[in-house]
């Protein structure tokens, strides 16, 4: 049976103050993923409460790791925040309930000017029947460990 949380966590030489910044910003998603699939669909404002939604106009095709799958368009909900500390977000298709996941940020401050930050997936809110209907799909720890590496590169780079 596949983990039901994984992740992956890295100390950023940057305030959590600033990293916080990038991971409550839409258009961060788009450029932490760095795939090529996602793409912030306009007019999304910064994260900062539980319940705002933001959506992500997504295209599996450069990845070409689910043949067919194609173009489609996600929303995103606030479930957890914590001004500089946590951004957690459930994934639901437009007009569709939560797949059954949430993909979080979390970041602890290590020194004033560092953080280990936190890139997780956690399957534990769905259910044990779900599970198996929708054969409970694995993240892989590759596209955890490319969000932090490419978010990391981003906090480097705007400092």
């Amino acid at each position: 049976m596949p983990q039901e949380r994984v992740s992956v966590t890295r100390r950023i030489a940057a305030p959590a103050s600033r990293v916080f910044e990038v991971v409550t910003d839409p258009q961060g998603h788009v450029r932490i993923d760095g795939s090529g699939m996602l793409e912030a669909s306009g007019g999304e404002s910064r994260l900062t409460a539980v319940g705002q939604s933001f959506d992500m106009d997504m295209d599996r095709a450069p990845l070409n790791d689910i043949p067919g799958m194609g173009k489609y368009k996600v929303r995103n909900t606030v479930t957890a925040i914590v001004p500089d500390r946590l951004l957690e977000w459930n994934v639901a298709g437009i007009d569709k309930p939560p797949v059954g996941h949430v993909y979080g940020w979390q970041i602890e401050p290590d020194g004033d000017d560092a953080c280990l930050v936190t890139n997780y997936c956690d399957w534990s809110g769905l259910g044990e029947g779900s599970r198996g209907a929708r054969q409970w799909p694995i993240v892989p720890l590759e596209m955890l460990e490319r969000s932090v590496d490419n978010l990391q590169r981003i906090v480097a780079s705007e400092s």
